[in-house]
């Protein structure tokens, strides 16, 4: 298992000591990166400028025939290690454009960690930031997988007083109603010991959570 740690760099090239920070990928390198920078070495810069054009019109259009890729196989190059060239560069594309505040700077540094190559560098950060960046963000959004939202919450306690075992009860409840943006309501009852386990549990999760960002990874 691959962690990665990026330290902010100043404008000379030299680090700069300040906190570090995750890279744009991930804290862990993604198999199809880890795949690709196998696969990668010795290979032409023409051929991957192919590859590459074919992710962005993977992007772009979310469609993309066997044939295309089937097309860039050669001797030397076969259909198995242009899938696999594919998925990792695929996989960077998709990382950074999801991403809008990613620094030009930043991807480069990270870039320049996975020991790509400067020209592959330069052509993935034109991708990035250049004129078909719009594009690429709007595809990437329409066929992100969303589920519903939430769009209001009610809730009320409600008490038992007796029911058809015991004439008296008297044992509080809490019932829940959920609107979600497509439509359908969701109601759930509850008794007031397992909405304390839940409100526990939510806040045990935040702590975590809250303890995970502060934690600093091993150089």
């Amino acid at each position: 298992m691959s962690f990665v740690q990026v330290r902010e760099r100043s404008s000379s090239g030299l680090s700069t000591g300040t906190a570090d920070r995750t890279p744009f990928y991930g804290i862990r390198i993604p198999d199809e990166v880890k795949g690709m920078l196998k696969a990668i070495k010795g290979k032409d810069g023409e051929t991957i400028k192919k590859i590459l054009k074919l992710v962005i019109q993977s992007l772009e259009d979310g469609a993309l025939s066997d044939n295309e890729l089937e097309s860039l196989t050669n001797d030397k190059l076969t259909e198995e290690t242009v899938r696999v060239l594919f998925a990792g560069l695929r996989s960077l594309l998709t990382s950074a454009i999801r991403q809008p505040n990613l620094k030009s700077e930043m991807f480069k540094d990270d870039l320049i960690q996975l020991k790509l190559s400067g020209d592959l560098i330069t052509d993935l950060g034109s991708v990035i930031y250049g004129k078909r960046r719009g594009r690429l963000l709007n595809a990437v959004r329409d066929r992100r997988v969303r589920l519903p939202q939430l769009d209001s919450f009610k809730w009320r306690v409600d008490v038992t007083i007796s029911n058809s075992s015991l004439n008296r009860v008297l044992e509080p409840s809490i019932l829940m109603e959920m609107s979600l943006s497509d439509g359908s309501i969701k109601s759930f009852e509850v008794p007031v010991s397992k909405f304390h386990e839940l409100r526990y549990n939510v806040a045990f999760v935040l702590k975590e959570m809250e303890d995970l960002e502060k934690r600093k990874l091993p150089d």
